[in-house]
């Protein structure tokens, strides 16, 4: 008992020297991170899932016309990468968004095969519609937070993405380049 003890003092003392606090890293403060995330998502969700639900459409289309919206002139297959679903399940969706015009195809420049998606302007309505709330929450809590904890925040997400996605965002201009962070 007693060398357990001192294992835990002199851990203690050794994180006190070097201003590195172990704390948030225990299983409790994990999961009340995890608990956090649930809560945010829930939250984040509830009031497009409700708008959503009027044109009997779920998640899966909100995040094509977010990405669609984002990306005008995606391709596909990009679109693909970025959701992670299948072909099928895309192809579901993207009909359905197509067929009652929030969205609309074109063939690609160089190559015809490629289908290229750009929202319509029934698409950006909804789109602006579905992200208001979304952004204006997003906007208090950095506000509330001050610009150290949304900088804090910011890294903490971009850490929970694979690294592969990551390296994609900080490509695309969305975030410092990882030697700035550290």
């Amino acid at each position: 008992m007693l060398s357990v003890s001192f294992a835990v003092i002199y851990v203690n003392m050794t994180d006190l020297k070097s201003g590195v606090n172990p704390l948030f890293l225990r299983d409790e403060e994990l999961r009340q991170g995890m608990e956090l995330v649930f809560y945010a998502y829930r939250d984040f969700t509830a009031e497009p899932d409700a708008i959503l639900a009027e044109y009997g459409f779920g998640r899966a289309h909100h995040r094509v016309i977010y990405f669609v919206g984002r990306n005008p002139g995606i391709t596909v297959s990009e679109l693909l990468e970025i959701l992670r679903i299948t072909k099928q399940s895309l192809s579901r969706v993207l009909s359905q968004l197509v067929r009652e015009e929030f969205i609309v195809q074109r063939p690609g420049t160089r190559d015809r095969r490629q289908r290229l998606l750009e929202l319509t302007e029934k698409g950006i309505s909804l789109e602006k519609q579905l992200s208001q709330n979304q952004r204006e929450r997003i906007a208090r809590a950095y506000r509330d937070a001050g610009a150290e904890a949304v900088e804090g925040y910011r890294k903490v997400i971009l850490g929970m993405i694979n690294e592969k996605d990551r390296e994609k965002y900080i490509k695309r201009g969305n975030h410092p380049s990882p030697a700035k962070n550290r």
